[in-house]
């Protein structure tokens, strides 16, 4: 171990300032480990990116996305997957949310049946933010979790009875810019999964729990294979029984949808649920098919859960998890709060309400909540529409859904205010996202990464293909700019100068600017962005 340690001692480099060294995370064992998952596994992650951009060439030639024939005694055979550990038997109300403390704690705290603690889409991957949030992580399932607020004289501490925690790393396509193995930067999902599971196996499993994990945006089968490969690794080095870890996989890609059954074959040791990670995979649509203009997505605000492509999506999630055995979670409700306006709270939460009886009708298995005030309304409706653990039983085998109903274009039109709100929501999210802040509460939605996402990518599609507003006007450069400076303009007057400057609009307006007027197409705002953090 020694030599081995002096080994990784010369190969890692620390680039954050060494008042954030955290030496209780990077322990010279913790330092092996992450050394050993970034040797064994980063070239082949590498290969898996570039299998994505040569599958983009094949949908902007206009080849759409086919059950694949090769993998078809795996969508037919009868298999399932493993045992569900008896702690997330039950997930009819899953609330997620950043990993920062005073998050944490309230998430655990709040009646919810599990907490995501996202170190993705909802945390701005600054390295104090990704740290810290390993610290409170390990805090929180050593049960010593506590924070005070000293501007509100409040003191907040874990109650006898949590939610069981379930950590999301990052996905594949984001690097760790702030450290270095063998002078390249180390995946953030090995770095956020490594840290995680090493730190806390032992604790975890001596609660009646255990590593869990959520697996963000998935593309294909291969990349499942990829987590089973690391996980495998993972549980022989810390020594423990193989299926320990367990995972669920977030359905948020186009592509993923098309190999549902594939996903879990790869991961049938490990997976324990499927869930409609709805946003991204509206963003996903958009990405994909962004250069055919049979596929022009209409203002975000008329895409939901009862378009047709969507409702395929979430239908065909429920039949193939409940054939394998395991869960299929529902999508977000992004609502929360409206402070002096009980009419408006009503109508919010009663769209809550509706997705959420929906979901339960359809044979969801859980659903997900932002704001612990939604979590009793959602539990108390798949309290009385599911009375048992979960519907797995219920099979649906007879929900027929074929590859064009996964697809089909959603019927709507475009707005000038469309286009005015993806602006606003683009620039203030990114403000926000640049300030380290990857959750921001915006026109009483709590917004993440995934729906700036479809903000940003639906300016690009639409101006790419020059579309028709509901006004008349083609959406060219010029009107889009002046569309633009006013939004910008109005933003500005609302926050003041000073403020406008501190808070990073000005770098916000020009790098949605860049994302957008970019003939050639970003694949993640976060990855342009990272560099300004």
């Amino acid at each position: 171990m020694k030599n081995q340690l002096e080994i990784t001692e010369t190969a890692m480099e620390f680039l954050a300032e060494k008042n954030l060294s955290y030496p209780k995370i990077w322990t010279e064992e913790a330092i092996v480990f992450i050394t050993d998952l970034h040797r064994k596994f980063e070239s082949q992650r590498k290969i898996l990116m570039l299998q994505r951009d040569q599958k983009q060439v094949t949908f902007d030639q206009g080849i759409m996305p086919t059950f694949q024939a090769e993998t078809k005694a795996v969508r037919e055979s009868n298999w399932v997957a493993g045992e569900i550990p008896k702690d997330l038997l039950d997930r009819r109300v899953e609330i997620t949310g950043p990993v920062d403390r005073k998050m944490i704690i309230n998430a655990l705290n709040s009646g919810a049946k599990t907490f995501m603690a996202d170190f993705e889409d909802s945390t701005s991957p600054t390295w104090q933010n990704l740290m810290d949030g390993q610290l409170n992580l390990i805090d929180a399932v050593n049960k010593t979790i506590s924070y005070t607020d000293l501007a509100k004289h409040k003191s907040y501490q874990l109650n006898e009875k949590i939610a069981t925690l379930i950590v999301r790393p990052r996905g594949l396509h984001l690097p760790e810019k702030h450290l270095l193995i063998d002078g390249n930067e180390v995946s953030g999902s090995l770095v956020d999964f490594g840290l995680y599971v090493f730190h806390n196996h032992k604790r975890l499993l001596e609660n009646n729990s255990g590593p869990y994990f959520y697996i963000p945006k998935l593309e294909h089968y291969l990349e499942a294979r990829w987590w089973t490969t690391v996980i495998d690794f993972t549980e022989d080095y810390l020594k423990l029984e193989r299926g320990t870890i367990k995972v669920t996989v977030l359905i948020e890609t186009i592509t993923a949808s098309f190999q549902l059954d594939e996903i879990i074959y790869e991961l049938k040791e490990h997976i324990v649920g499927l869930n409609c990670g709805r946003w991204d995979y509206i963003f996903s649509y958009i990405k994909k098919f962004r250069k055919n203009p049979k596929f022009i997505v209409p203002d975000r605000d008329q895409v939901n859960m009862t378009s047709p492509f969507m409702n395929a999506y979430s239908n065909l999630v429920i039949q193939r998890c409940h054939k394998r055995g395991i869960h299929a979670i529902g999508g977000m409700a992004a609502q929360i709060p409206i402070k002096n306006n009980e009419e408006a709270n009503a109508a919010a939460f009663a769209k809550v309400k509706t997705d959420k009886e929906r979901e339960v009708r359809n044979g969801h298995d859980g659903t997900w909540v932002a704001h612990p005030d939604l979590v009793a309304i959602a539990k108390e409706i798949f309290d009385k529409g599911m009375p048992t653990p979960n519907q797995i039983h219920i099979k649906r085998e007879y929900r027929k859904i074929t590859e064009e109903d996964l697809i089909e274009p959603p019927i709507g039109i475009i707005t000038e205010n469309g286009v005015r709100k993806n602006i606003n929501v683009g620039v203030l999210y990114l403000a926000s996202w640049l300030n380290g802040q990857g959750a921001a509460a915006l026109h009483n939605l709590m917004e993440d990464a995934a729906t700036a996402e479809i903000s940003r990518s639906q300016l690009w599609q639409w101006l790419q293909n020059k579309v028709v507003l509901d006004n008349g006007r083609n959406l060219d450069l010029t009107y889009y700019h002046e569309l633009a400076l006013d939004e910008f303009k109005k933003i500005k007057d609302e926050l003041g100068e000073e403020n406008h400057e501190k808070r990073q609009f000005p770098l916000a307006e020009k790098v949605l600017d860049r994302l957008v007027v970019n003939p050639d197409f970003v694949d993640f705002l976060t990855i342009p962005c990272y560099k300004y953090l």
